[in-house]
C-alpha cells in the first residue's frame, strides 16, 4: 500500500499537491492523508498574504487617485480603516470558507483522511499528528512561511508591527520608520503613506527591486518620494533601536544618524516555517540546497518540500507550481518513472505604487540576459509618452522589452499602470519564444495598448537596422 501525507494541506502548494494526488487515490496511491492544524484554516495567502494585502491596497490606490486627478476638485476623502479593515475581513472569510470547503471535499474521497493537528516527525519519514503517528511512503512538506525578525538590538524591547499587523490595523500611528523595502515594503509602505502615517524608509542598497534593471528602481524611487510623500534614506544599515522619553522609538543608522518615529513597521521579508517539525529526528537538515529541483529533500528522497517552507522562491504562482511538479513527481515515482525538474519562467508581479504603479518582470531583464551571454537587444519606453495613460492621470512609469537577434522576446519589465496586465500577455510571448513580428496588434489587454505595440514597433525597427 502506498500511503501519501502531507504537513501543510490547507496552504496553496499543499492544495496543489492534493488535488493533483486525490484522483490517483484508489490507483497508483491506497492512502492520503492531510495534516493542518491552521486556526482558521485557509492558508497563508489567503488568511495573511496577497489576498487581504489587495484589499488595503486597492483602497489606497482610490486615495492616491483622486489626491493626483487635477480633474477633481476638492480635498481627498479620508480612508476609513475600520470599513477597510471590516470589508477585507468580510472578504477573506469568503475566501477562507471556499478554500476549507475545498479540501473537506477532498477528504470525503475513500483512502483520504483530513487530520486537525499540528505535524512532526519524530523519525524517519515517521510523523506524529496530535496523538496518532504514521508511517506514510512519502511526506510533503507544505507548512508556509512566517515573518523574518532580524536580530537588531533593541528591537523585542521597542516593539513592532508586522504586515500581518497592518492588514488588522484599524488605529495607526503619525509617523513610522519602515525597515524592510523588498515585496511587502513595496506594497505596504503607500498603503500607509495615503492613510496618514509620516514615513521613513530604510533601503540597504542604491534602489530598491534587486531584479530589476537599474533604471526601474530609480523611477520607483522618485514615484514615492514625490507622490507619496515618503523619505528614503538608501546605502545606510540598522545598528540599534531605542526607545524615547516621548514613547516613541529612535533607529540609529550606520552613518552616525538617527531616525525618530512613534512606531516600527518591520517588513524584512519571511522565513520558511518549519522549525516546529523537529526534522531533525528525521534526519533532514535544512540549509543552502537543501531542496533539488525535483522538490526532494536532498536527505530522503521520499520527503517533498513546496512552496515558501523550501526558501527557494516565496511566492504564491512558484509555490503552486512547485506542488503540481511534487504531485506528478510522487506519481512517477510510484511507477518507476524518471522524475521532472522545476524550472519556472521567471515572472513576478509587486503591487507597487498603490496598485496604481505595478512592477512587473517576465524572463529575461537587460542585466540577467548579459550575465547569461544571451545576444540581445532592449527598447525602452516612457509611460508618458503613452495617450492611454496619460488620459487615466497615470503618467509616470516605464516599460522595456528584451529581444534576441532574430526577434524572439525574451523578456519584459514594466513600471506603470497596468504592468500587471501586461505581464500576462508577456508570459505567453516568453514562454512561447514567439517573435516580436508574430504578435498580433493588440493582442492584449485593451485599455493598455500603447506601450506594448510601441516597443514592439521600437523592436523591430532596431533589428531591421
Amino acid at each position: 500500500m502506498t500511503h501519501v501525507l502531507i504537513i501543510g494541506a490547507y496552504g496553496s502548494a499543499g492544495v496543489a499537491v492534493a488535488d493533483k494526488l486525490v484522483p490517483h487515490v484508489g490507483d497508483d496511491i491506497d492512502r492520503l492523508t492531510f495534516v493542518d492544524d491552521g486556526d482558521p484554516a485557509g492558508g497563508l495567502c489567503i488568511l495573511r498574504g496577497c489576498m487581504p494585502s489587495k484589499e488595503l491596497l486597492s483602497a489606497a490606490g482610490h486615495h492616491y487617485q483622486a489626491r493626483h486627478d487635477d480633474r477633481l476638485a476638492g480635498d481627498a476623502p479620508e480612508m476609513d480603516l475600520d470599513a477597510i479593515v471590516e470589508t477585507k475581513d468580510e472578504h477573506i472569510s469568503g475566501f477562507a470558507s471556499h478554500r476549507r470547503a475545498a479540501v473537506r471535499k477532498m477528504a470525503e474521497t475513500d483512502g483520504v483522511e483530513l487530520v486537525r493537528e499540528r505535524g512532526q516527525f519524530v523519525g524517519e519519514r515517521r510523523v506524529r499528528a496530535g496523538d496518532r503517528e504514521f508511517d506514510p511512503d512519502y511526506v510533503v512538506v507544505a507548512t508556509g512561511s512566517s515573518p523574518f525578525v532580524p536580530d537588531l538590538p533593541g528591537l523585542d524591547e521597542v516593539g513592532f508591527s508586522t504586515s500581518a499587523d497592518v492588514l488588522d490595523a484599524t488605529d495607526l500611528p503619525d509617523s513610522g520608520v519602515v525597515m524592510g523595502f523588498g515585496y511587502v515594503g513595496l506594497e505596504l509602505v503607500p498603503y500607509l503613506a495615503e492613510a496618514g502615517v509620516d514615513l521613513t524608509v530604510i533601503e540597504h542598497d542604491e534602489r530598491p527591486i534587486d531584479e530589476a534593471d537599474p533604471e526601474f528602481g530609480d523611477e520607483l524611487l522618485d514615484i514615492y518620494r514625490d507622490d507619496f510623500g515618503v523619505e528614503i534614506r538608501t546605502e545606510v544599515y540598522e545598528e540599534r533601536v531605542e526607545s524615547t522619553d516621548d514613547g516613541g522609538v529612535r533607529l540609529h543608522l550606520d552613518d552616525g544618524s538617527a531616525v525618530d518615529a512613534d512606531e516600527v513597521f518591520l517588513f524584512t521579508g519571511r522565513e520558511p516555517n518549519i522549525d516546529g517539525l523537529n526534522l531533525d529526528a528525521a534526519g533532514i537538515s535544512p540549509g543552502e540546497g537543501w531542496v533539488d529541483d525535483t522538490m526532494r529533500a536532498v536527505d530522503d528522497e521520499r520527503v517533498y518540500v513546496v512552496g515558501d517552507a523550501n526558501d527557494r522562491e516565496p511566492i504564491l504562482h512558484v509555490a503552486k507550481e512547485q506542488g503540481f511538479v511534487a504531485a506528478d513527481n510522487i506519481l512517477a515515482d510510484i511507477r518507476g518513472g524518471d522524475l521532472s525538474e522545476y524550472h519556472n519562467v521567471h515572472h513576478h508581479v509587486i503591487f507597487s505604487g498603490a496598485t496604481v504603479y505595478p512592477y512587473a518582470r517576465v524572463g529575461h531583464s537587460a542585466a540577467s540576459a548579459a550575465d547569461a551571454g544571451l545576444e540581445h537587444a532592449v527598447v525602452t519606453r516612457e509611460a508618458r509618452d503613452d495617450g492611454v495613460f496619460k488620459t487615466k492621470a497615470t503618467p509616470k512609469g516605464l516599460a522595456s522589452l528584451v529581444v534576441g537577434p532574430d526577434g524572439t522576446v525574451l523578456g519584459y519589465q514594466g513600471l506603470h499602470y497596468h504592468a500587471d496586465v501586461m505581464a500576462k500577455t508577456m508570459q505567453v510571448a516568453v514562454e512561447m519564444e514567439l517573435n516580436v513580428s508574430d504578435i498580433p496588434d493588440r493582442a492584449y489587454h485593451p485599455t493598455t495598448p500603447e506601450i506594448l505595440d510601441s516597443l514592439f514597433r521600437q523592436a523591430l525597427a532596431e533589428l531591421d537596422e
